[in-house]
């Protein structure tokens, strides 16, 4: 199956903030660009990037992106957690066979995200 999701942003207010979360969270290596009234850092899968725009609001609504932890769940949280993030669901196994786990966290800047570890 060809891959689903081609590009997502993640909203920030506050960008350098933004930029160390996920540095520390998911040790990203990110590498803030600043284009004037834009700035983004690009995820390192080419997936999307952590932008900083006029009309970008980080939000608690809408759609759900699930991030695959480093290491695993519960270390991920910790980190959230340390990190100026909040644990908004904890680790919940996931009842179809084989899927693993998940949590849902809000990061610095008030996104709402999911985690996923297999």
């Amino acid at each position: 199956m060809a891959k689903l999701i081609s590009w997502v942003e993640i909203p920030s207010t506050d960008f350098s903030r933004a930029v160390l979360f996920y540095r520390k969270v998911f040790q990203w290596e990110l590498t803030a660009e600043d284009f004037g009234v834009e700035k983004m850092a690009c995820l390192p899968s080419g997936e999307g990037a952590i932008i900083s725009s006029p009309g970008y609001e980080p939000s608690a609504q809408g759609v759900l992106v699930s991030l695959v932890v480093p290491d695993s769940i519960d270390a991920t949280l910790e980190c959230i957690r340390l990190n100026g993030g909040q644990v908004l669901m904890p680790k919940t196994k996931i009842e179809v066979e084989g899927r693993g786990y998940f949590a849902v966290f809000s990061d610095s800047e008030g996104n709402r995200l999911g985690l996923y570890q297999d």
